[in-house]
């Protein structure tokens, strides 16, 4: 048994993964999301962000809900380019929210130019992740929220259910892995870790700059 076949970006880096787990009429799945989003709204809530940089938003799912419960507060959301995340792009949009082509590396935003910045499942996916939470740190004035798959923990699973056998239940594209705790000293760098939420089988915290 496989996985969902992996999403490539025209730079033909791995974006992610065909099946919506936002999405999903699978019962486990539906179960697992809701756990997801109910800590990254609480989170967001306790963030308050009055302009909001999503780097790596994917087809613009909570970036563009976001901007929906935020009124007039700016939201940038920012990907590579791949057909489906641009297809998503065109069915979400809202008028305080903008889309950007554009990796995430060195960004050409101002400092401080955003209060929030977020990086929700990306993180495992960028080949310099340092670099990458360095540039939000910099483009932000008052948190972080970012969430990564937690390891060894999300590759058992998929091997438990028989997914990515070959890669030892690697998901495509997955190039880091962090524990709780070691994505927990990691972000540590950057700021003051003050709320963190574990949702099977995700670590997500909340980061003051």
């Amino acid at each position: 048994m496989s996985g969902p076949s992996p999403t490539v970006s025209a730079e033909g880096i791995v974006t992610g993964n065909t099946y919506d787990k936002y999405g999903s009429s699978n019962p486990l799945v539906k179960r697992l999301m809701a756990g997801f989003e109910d800590a990254l709204d609480e989170l967001f809530d306790l963030a308050g962000p009055r302009s909001l940089l999503d780097v790596g938003c994917g087809e613009g799912v909570l970036v563009h809900r976001w901007a929906q419960r935020s009124g007039q507060a700016r939201m940038v959301g920012i990907d590579l380019e791949e057909r489906s995340i641009q297809a998503g792009w065109a069915e979400r949009g809202a008028p305080n929210l903008e889309y950007i082509v554009m990796r995430a590396e060195n960004l050409p935003f101002s400092d401080g130019e955003f209060d929030v910045a977020t990086a929700i499942e990306v993180l495992e996916h960028v080949p310099d992740p340092e670099h990458t939470l360095s540039e939000m740190a910099r483009c932000a004035q008052r948190y972080l929220l970012v969430s990564v798959p937690r390891e060894p923990l999300w590759r058992m699973l998929n091997m438990a259910r028989g997914a990515y056998l070959k890669d030892l239940g690697n998901t495509p594209g997955h190039l880091n892995h962090w524990s709780r705790r070691s994505f927990t000293e990691l972000l540590s760098r950057y700021g003051e870790v003050v709320e963190r939420r574990s949702p099977f089988p995700w670590t997500m915290l909340l980061v003051r700059l």
